[in-house]
C-alpha cells in the first residue's frame, strides 16, 4: 500500500512537470535558434554598411585586427550572448519566477548593460589615450623625454577609463574610488601648493631649468640636418688624414734622398781603420 501511493506521487509529479519541461525545451531551442540568427544576421550587416572599415580608421583599428573577431563579427557574438541569456530566463521562468536560477540568470541580464557602457568606456578610452601618445611623441619625438610623455600619457587615460569602467560595473568600487580620488587629491594639492603656494620660488628655478634644457633640446632637434652634415664630414676628414700623411711622408723622401756612396766611404773608412791598428815601435839594439 505505501509503495503503491508513494509510486503514484511520483508518477502524478512527473506527469504535472512533463507540460513545464517540455516549454522549458520549446522555449530554449527556439530561443536559442533565434539568437543565433539574430546574431550572425547582424554582424552581416554591419560588415556590409562598412563598420569594419571605419573602425579601421579609428586608434583601436589595430586591436581589432590582431584580435579574433572583427568589429561587425564582435558585435554580433555580443547580441547572440545577450539573447541567449535572455532566452535562459524566460525558460527557466517557467518552472516559477522564485527559484534560485531565475533570480541568477534576472541579476544577470539586469547586469548586462553596466558591462556595455563599461565596454564602450574601455574602448574609448583606450582610443583618446592612443591619439595623445600619438601626438606627444610626434610632436617631442626628437627630445630625449618625448617618449616617456607619451607613455606616460597613455598610462594615465587608460587608468582613468579602466577606473571608469569598474565603477559602472559595481567591481571594486570600494578600491577604485578611493584610488581615483586620492590620485586626483595628489595632482590638485601638487598644482596648486607646488606652482602658485609657497615653493614659487624652488619651482622657478626648476621651470627654468626644465625651459632651458627643452630650449636645448628643441634646437638640437631642429639642428639635426646640420649635425649630421657635419658628423659626415668629421668622419670623412679622418678617413682622408691617413692618406694625407702617406702621401706627405713620400714627398718628404723624394726631396731628401741620401747620397750615393755615402755608405760605401763610411764603410771604406771604418774598414781602414780597423785594418791599422796601433803603430809598431821599432826594436834598439843593445850598446
Amino acid at each position: 500500500m505505501g509503495i503503491g501511493q508513494g509510486l503514484a506521487d511520483a508518477w502524478s509529479t512527473v506527469v504535472s512537470a512533463a507540460p513545464m519541461v517540455i516549454g522549458f525545451l520549446v522555449i530554449l531551442i527556439l530561443g536559442w535558434i533565434i539568437a543565433y540568427f539574430i546574431g550572425k544576421l547582424l554582424g552581416r550587416l554591419l560588415a556590409k554598411v562598412g563598420l569594419d572599415r571605419a573602425v579601421d580608421r579609428t586608434p583601436v583599428g589595430e586591436y581589432f585586427r590582431r584580435g579574433k573577431y572583427s568589429a561587425s563579427a564582435l558585435i554580433g557574438r555580443i547580441v547572440y550572448y545577450t539573447l541567449v541569456l535572455v532566452t535562459l530566463t524566460l525558460a527557466f521562468n517557467v518552472f516559477g519566477a522564485g527559484n534560485p536560477v531565475s533570480q541568477l540568470l534576472n541579476s544577470v541580464v539586469a547586469w548586462i548593460p553596466h558591462a556595455f557602457v563599461a565596454l564602450v568606456i574601455v574602448v574609448v578610452a583606450v582610443a583618446l589615450a592612443k591619439m595623445a601618445r600619438d601626438l606627444i611623441a610626434g610632436a617631442l619625438g626628437g627630445l630625449s623625454y618625448g617618449r616617456f610623455l607619451a607613455t606616460l600619457a597613455w598610462v594615465f587615460i587608460v587608468a582613468l577609463g579602466a577606473i571608469a569602467a569598474l565603477n559602472q560595473i559595481g567591481v571594486a568600487t570600494a578600491v577604485t574610488q578611493p584610488v581615483l580620488i586620492a590620485v586626483l587629491a595628489t595632482v590638485g594639492g601638487i598644482l596648486v601648493v607646488g606652482v602658485g603656494g609657497g615653493l614659487i620660488r624652488p619651482m622657478q628655478q626648476r621651470w627654468t631649468g626644465w625651459l632651458n634644457t627643452l630650449e636645448r633640446e628643441t634646437g638640437r632637434a631642429t639642428d639635426s640636418s646640420a649635425y649630421e652634415r657635419g658628423r659626415s664630414d668629421a668622419m670623412r676628414g679622418e678617413e682622408e688624414a691617413p692618406r694625407h700623411a702617406q702621401a706627405s711622408e713620400s714627398t718628404g723622401s723624394e726631396e731628401h734622398p741620401e747620397p750615393a756612396g755615402h755608405s760605401g766611404t763610411s764603410a771604406s773608412a771604418s774598414g781602414s781603420t780597423s785594418t791599422q791598428g796601433p803603430e809598431q815601435t821599432p826594436p834598439r839594439n843593445p850598446m
